[in-house]
Protein backbone atom coordinates (compact mmCIF):
# COMPACT_ATOMS: atom_id res chain seq x y z
CA UNK A 1 0.00 0.00 0.00
CA UNK A 2 1.11 3.61 -0.56
CA UNK A 3 -0.28 5.89 2.15
CA UNK A 4 -0.69 9.49 2.95
CA UNK A 5 -1.08 9.78 6.75
CA UNK A 6 -2.02 13.67 6.79
CA UNK A 7 -1.95 14.64 10.51
CA UNK A 8 1.21 13.46 12.76
CA UNK A 9 2.80 15.68 15.16
CA UNK A 10 6.30 14.76 14.64
CA UNK A 11 7.54 18.19 16.30
CA UNK A 12 5.92 16.65 19.79
CA UNK A 13 8.00 15.53 22.67
CA UNK A 14 7.23 11.95 22.55
CA UNK A 15 9.31 11.62 19.67
CA UNK A 16 12.79 13.34 21.00
CA UNK A 17 14.22 10.49 21.87
CA UNK A 18 14.27 8.48 18.30
CA UNK A 19 12.30 11.25 15.79
CA UNK A 20 14.66 11.16 12.88
CA UNK A 21 14.78 7.62 12.77
CA UNK A 22 11.03 7.32 13.30
CA UNK A 23 10.89 9.17 9.99
CA UNK A 24 13.25 7.81 8.27
CA UNK A 25 11.48 4.42 8.82
CA UNK A 26 8.38 5.26 6.94
CA UNK A 27 8.82 4.98 3.36
CA UNK A 28 9.87 1.53 3.91
CA UNK A 29 5.97 1.22 5.86
CA UNK A 30 4.49 2.10 2.74
CA UNK A 31 4.17 5.45 3.96
CA UNK A 32 4.32 7.72 0.87
CA UNK A 33 3.34 11.03 2.58
CA UNK A 34 3.32 12.72 5.84
CA UNK A 35 1.68 16.18 6.46
CA UNK A 36 3.27 17.55 10.33
CA UNK A 37 0.77 20.66 11.42
CA UNK A 38 2.42 22.93 14.01
CA UNK A 39 0.10 23.50 17.52
CA UNK A 40 1.92 27.07 18.56
CA UNK A 41 4.79 28.83 16.90
CA UNK A 42 7.68 26.46 18.06
CA UNK A 43 6.11 23.50 17.20
CA UNK A 44 5.28 25.03 13.67
CA UNK A 45 8.69 25.99 12.98
CA UNK A 46 9.89 22.33 13.77
CA UNK A 47 7.35 21.33 11.29
CA UNK A 48 8.90 23.29 8.56
CA UNK A 49 12.46 22.04 9.18
CA UNK A 50 11.22 18.54 9.40
CA UNK A 51 9.51 18.73 5.75
CA UNK A 52 12.55 20.61 4.48
CA UNK A 53 15.01 17.59 6.11
CA UNK A 54 12.69 14.90 4.83
CA UNK A 55 11.79 14.84 1.11
CA UNK A 56 8.13 12.64 1.98
CA UNK A 57 7.26 15.17 4.97
CA UNK A 58 5.18 18.51 4.27
CA UNK A 59 4.25 20.93 6.83
CA UNK A 60 1.12 23.27 8.21
CA UNK A 61 1.55 26.02 10.24
CA UNK A 62 -0.74 27.57 12.94
CA UNK A 63 -1.74 27.90 16.57
CA UNK A 64 -3.97 24.94 18.63
CA UNK A 65 -6.53 26.35 20.82
CA UNK A 66 -5.48 24.94 23.35
CA UNK A 67 -1.96 27.20 22.86
CA UNK A 68 -3.54 30.54 21.78
CA UNK A 69 -3.17 32.04 24.93
CA UNK A 70 -1.01 35.31 24.10
CA UNK A 71 -1.86 35.01 20.72
CA UNK A 72 -1.40 38.53 18.72
CA UNK A 73 -0.94 40.56 15.90
CA UNK A 74 2.99 39.54 16.04
CA UNK A 75 1.75 35.67 16.22
CA UNK A 76 -0.15 35.98 12.48
CA UNK A 77 3.08 37.99 11.32
CA UNK A 78 5.23 34.93 12.28
CA UNK A 79 2.64 32.50 11.24
CA UNK A 80 2.49 34.21 7.48
CA UNK A 81 6.19 34.36 7.28
CA UNK A 82 6.64 30.90 8.43
CA UNK A 83 3.55 29.87 5.97
CA UNK A 84 6.11 31.27 3.26
CA UNK A 85 8.09 28.13 2.96
CA UNK A 86 7.87 26.11 0.14
CA UNK A 87 6.54 23.27 1.50
CA UNK A 88 3.66 24.68 3.80
CA UNK A 89 0.45 23.58 2.31
CA UNK A 90 -1.64 24.70 5.07
CA UNK A 91 -3.17 26.82 8.13
CA UNK A 92 -3.28 24.16 11.05
CA UNK A 93 -3.83 23.05 13.70
CA UNK A 94 -6.87 25.88 14.12
CA UNK A 95 -9.76 25.52 15.72
CA UNK A 96 -11.98 25.51 18.98
CA UNK A 97 -11.47 22.84 22.00
CA UNK A 98 -13.71 23.50 24.79
CA UNK A 99 -13.28 20.16 26.75
CA UNK A 100 -10.42 20.97 28.77
CA UNK A 101 -11.32 23.41 31.49
CA UNK A 102 -8.13 25.20 31.86
CA UNK A 103 -7.61 26.15 27.94
CA UNK A 104 -8.35 29.85 27.38
CA UNK A 105 -11.98 31.64 27.19
CA UNK A 106 -14.10 29.82 24.44
CA UNK A 107 -14.36 34.15 23.23
CA UNK A 108 -10.95 34.76 22.99
CA UNK A 109 -10.17 30.82 21.66
CA UNK A 110 -13.05 32.01 18.78
CA UNK A 111 -11.54 35.53 18.30
CA UNK A 112 -8.13 33.56 17.40
CA UNK A 113 -9.74 30.95 15.09
CA UNK A 114 -11.50 33.71 12.87
CA UNK A 115 -8.07 35.56 12.47
CA UNK A 116 -6.09 32.30 11.51
CA UNK A 117 -8.95 31.76 9.06
CA UNK A 118 -8.62 35.41 7.59
CA UNK A 119 -4.93 34.63 7.56
CA UNK A 120 -5.78 31.31 5.30
CA UNK A 121 -8.18 33.41 2.85
CA UNK A 122 -4.98 36.22 2.44
CA UNK A 123 -2.95 33.40 1.41
CA UNK A 124 -5.26 30.85 -0.14
CA UNK A 125 -4.12 27.91 1.71
CA UNK A 126 -6.62 25.00 3.34
CA UNK A 127 -7.06 25.08 6.87
CA UNK A 128 -6.80 22.07 9.14
CA UNK A 129 -9.39 22.44 12.24
CA UNK A 130 -9.49 20.88 15.29
CA UNK A 131 -13.13 20.34 16.94
CA UNK A 132 -13.57 19.24 19.88
CA UNK A 133 -17.05 19.34 21.98
CA UNK A 134 -17.29 22.64 20.31
CA UNK A 135 -19.23 21.75 17.24
CA UNK A 136 -21.86 24.01 17.05
CA UNK A 137 -19.60 27.24 17.63
CA UNK A 138 -17.22 25.47 15.56
CA UNK A 139 -19.52 25.27 12.58
CA UNK A 140 -20.63 28.74 12.84
CA UNK A 141 -17.46 30.25 12.52
CA UNK A 142 -16.32 28.41 9.08
CA UNK A 143 -19.69 29.49 7.66
CA UNK A 144 -18.71 33.10 8.12
CA UNK A 145 -15.70 32.54 6.22
CA UNK A 146 -16.86 31.11 2.90
CA UNK A 147 -13.75 31.69 0.94
CA UNK A 148 -11.61 29.29 3.21
CA UNK A 149 -12.00 25.71 2.68
CA UNK A 150 -10.10 22.91 4.86
CA UNK A 151 -10.62 19.40 6.72
CA UNK A 152 -11.77 18.84 9.68
CA UNK A 153 -9.37 16.21 11.89
CA UNK A 154 -10.06 13.48 13.78
CA UNK A 155 -13.74 14.17 12.55
CA UNK A 156 -16.69 13.69 15.57
CA UNK A 157 -18.83 15.11 14.66
CA UNK A 158 -23.19 14.21 13.45
CA UNK A 159 -23.85 13.05 9.66
CA UNK A 160 -26.28 16.32 9.81
CA UNK A 161 -22.76 18.37 10.43
CA UNK A 162 -21.13 16.16 7.68
CA UNK A 163 -22.93 16.71 5.13
CA UNK A 164 -23.19 20.33 5.67
CA UNK A 165 -19.58 20.41 5.77
CA UNK A 166 -19.32 18.76 2.54
CA UNK A 167 -21.54 20.79 0.80
CA UNK A 168 -19.41 23.58 1.84
CA UNK A 169 -16.49 21.51 0.16
CA UNK A 170 -15.29 20.58 3.07
CA UNK A 171 -12.82 17.11 3.67
CA UNK A 172 -12.96 14.89 6.60
CA UNK A 173 -10.51 12.88 7.95
CA UNK A 174 -10.55 9.99 10.44
CA UNK A 175 -8.06 8.50 13.17
CA UNK A 176 -7.39 4.89 14.78
CA UNK A 177 -10.63 6.25 16.90
CA UNK A 178 -12.95 4.38 13.85
CA UNK A 179 -10.93 0.94 15.13
CA UNK A 180 -12.56 1.47 19.30
CA UNK A 181 -15.54 -0.68 20.25
CA UNK A 182 -17.02 2.59 21.43
CA UNK A 183 -16.77 4.52 17.74
CA UNK A 184 -20.38 5.24 17.57
CA UNK A 185 -20.83 8.14 15.06
CA UNK A 186 -17.82 7.68 12.76
CA UNK A 187 -18.70 4.32 11.00
CA UNK A 188 -21.95 5.96 9.98
CA UNK A 189 -20.46 9.50 8.66
CA UNK A 190 -17.74 6.94 6.99
CA UNK A 191 -20.82 5.29 5.08
CA UNK A 192 -22.01 8.49 4.08
CA UNK A 193 -19.01 10.40 3.15
CA UNK A 194 -18.52 10.44 -0.41
CA UNK A 195 -14.99 9.01 -1.05
CA UNK A 196 -13.63 12.32 -2.88
CA UNK A 197 -13.85 14.16 0.90
CA UNK A 198 -12.08 11.47 2.56
CA UNK A 199 -8.85 11.47 4.50
CA UNK A 200 -6.66 9.37 6.53
CA UNK A 201 -4.64 10.23 9.45
CA UNK A 202 -2.76 9.02 12.79
CA UNK A 203 -2.69 12.35 14.61
CA UNK A 204 0.49 10.40 16.16
CA UNK A 205 1.74 10.39 18.87
CA UNK A 206 -1.85 9.92 19.97
CA UNK A 207 -4.47 7.80 19.14
CA UNK A 208 -2.97 4.58 18.85
CA UNK A 209 -5.43 2.27 16.67
CA UNK A 210 -6.28 -0.87 17.82
CA UNK A 211 -4.70 -3.61 18.22
CA UNK A 212 -1.84 -1.12 19.34
CA UNK A 213 -3.81 1.33 22.16
CA UNK A 214 -0.93 1.70 24.93
CA UNK A 215 2.29 1.97 22.44
CA UNK A 216 3.14 5.40 21.15
CA UNK A 217 1.69 5.88 18.19
CA UNK A 218 3.05 6.84 14.57
CA UNK A 219 2.36 6.84 10.74
CA UNK A 220 3.12 2.97 10.61
CA UNK A 221 0.05 2.44 12.29
CA UNK A 222 -2.17 4.41 9.44
CA UNK A 223 -2.86 1.25 7.60
CA UNK A 224 -5.08 0.30 10.79
CA UNK A 225 -7.16 3.57 9.49
CA UNK A 226 -7.40 2.00 6.13
CA UNK A 227 -8.73 -1.29 6.74
CA UNK A 228 -11.32 -0.49 9.49
CA UNK A 229 -12.47 2.21 6.68
CA UNK A 230 -12.48 -0.58 3.81
CA UNK A 231 -14.66 -2.45 6.04
CA UNK A 232 -17.06 -0.03 6.83
CA UNK A 233 -17.13 0.81 2.55
CA UNK A 234 -16.96 -2.77 1.68
CA UNK A 235 -13.88 -1.82 -0.80
CA UNK A 236 -10.52 -2.94 -0.39
CA UNK A 237 -7.99 -1.41 1.28
CA UNK A 238 -5.68 -1.39 -1.37
CA UNK A 239 -8.46 1.14 -2.87
CA UNK A 240 -9.13 2.93 0.15
CA UNK A 241 -4.90 3.52 0.07
CA UNK A 242 -5.33 4.81 -3.44
CA UNK A 243 -7.85 7.08 -3.08
CA UNK A 244 -6.69 8.87 0.15
CA UNK A 245 -3.37 9.54 -1.25
CA UNK A 246 -4.63 11.02 -3.93
CA UNK A 247 -7.40 12.95 -2.02
CA UNK A 248 -4.80 14.33 0.41
CA UNK A 249 -2.41 15.43 -2.64
CA UNK A 250 -5.19 17.22 -4.11
CA UNK A 251 -6.30 18.75 -1.22
CA UNK A 252 -2.80 19.58 0.02
CA UNK A 253 -1.47 20.98 -3.56
CA UNK A 254 1.12 18.26 -3.64
CA UNK A 255 2.41 17.13 -6.99
CA UNK A 256 4.67 14.01 -7.93
CA UNK A 257 5.98 11.40 -5.63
Amino acid sequence: MRLFDTHAHYDSGAFNADRLEVLSSMPEKGVELILNPGCDLDSSRTAVELSERFPFVYAAVGVHPSDCEGFSPDTVDALRALAGRPKVKAVGEIGLDYYWKDNPAHGFQQEVFHSQLELAEELKLPVIVHDREAHRDCLEIVKAHPNVTGVYHCYSGSLEDAKILVKLGWMLSFTGVVTYKNARRSPEVIDWLPMDRLMIETDSPYLTPEPFRGQRNDSGKVYRVAETIAQVKGLDVEEIARITLANGKRFFGIEGN
